[in-house]
């Protein structure tokens, strides 16, 4: 699948998104944060579900977590916003910023894969514990699951802590950092890593 066509299918699924009344946070939304960046990306993104500022821009990690993890990407891996993908698992933003509960994850997770399927990323960073359970079905909780690699059919989740826990912890920021050089050095070279079985039943 070209480039091209994989912008179409994913303009296309973001119109049906947009239009989703499944489950109730449809009914205190501003705007629903679909995802964005490249298309044919090596390397997808995918938080939790969308904050505040994400909720009344349409855009995916708009404040101050997304310029975190900006300044991580050029800084340790080497490229930019531009060059990778950025989603949640939500689409709409929970209200207060609540925990997502398993009802909204699963009305709202066939977005998620098909987004996966579209743009056929070689790595998939899941930041926290929600997508990471989203996407491997393993229950353990970030702190013992970043940083190693999960096979997941053609490319890896790579787990990783969200950006925004170095600004609610200052204690973990060089734990975030870390977590972007271990990404850096997985993407060098993918096929020399071991990696754990994934638990996923949807792929």
């Amino acid at each position: 699948m070209t480039v091209d066509e994989k912008s179409k299918l994913l303009a296309q699924l973001g119109e049906v998104a947009r239009a989703c009344t499944a489950c109730e946070l449809s009914e205190h939304r501003a705007k629903v944060v679909f995802g964005s960046g490249a298309a044919g990306a090596r390397i997808m993104f995918v938080g939790e579900a969308p904050g505040y500022n994400e909720d009344l821009q349409g855009e995916p990690f708009v404040g101050a977590a997304g310029r975190l993890l900006d300044d991580l990407l050029r800084e340790i891996v080497g490229i930019g916003r531009d060059e990778v993908y950025i989603g949640n698992v939500l689409k709409c933003r929970p209200p207060e910023n609540r925990d997502p509960t398993a009802h909204e994850i699963e009305t709202c997770k066939p977005f998620l894969i098909r987004q996966i399927e579209i743009i056929e990323p070689e790595v998939i960073a899941t930041l926290g514990n929600f997508a990471t359970r989203t996407l491997t079905g393993r229950r353990e909780g970030i702190s013992k699951l970043r940083r190693k690699p999960i096979r997941v059919e053609d490319w890896y989740v790579f787990p990783m802590f969200h950006p925004a826990a170095a600004l609610h912890r200052g204690d973990l920021y060089e734990d975030v950092r870390a977590d972007f050089e271990a990404l850096r050095q997985f993407l060098d070279s993918p096929p020399e890593i071991e990696a754990e079985p994934s638990q996923m039943e949807l792929f």
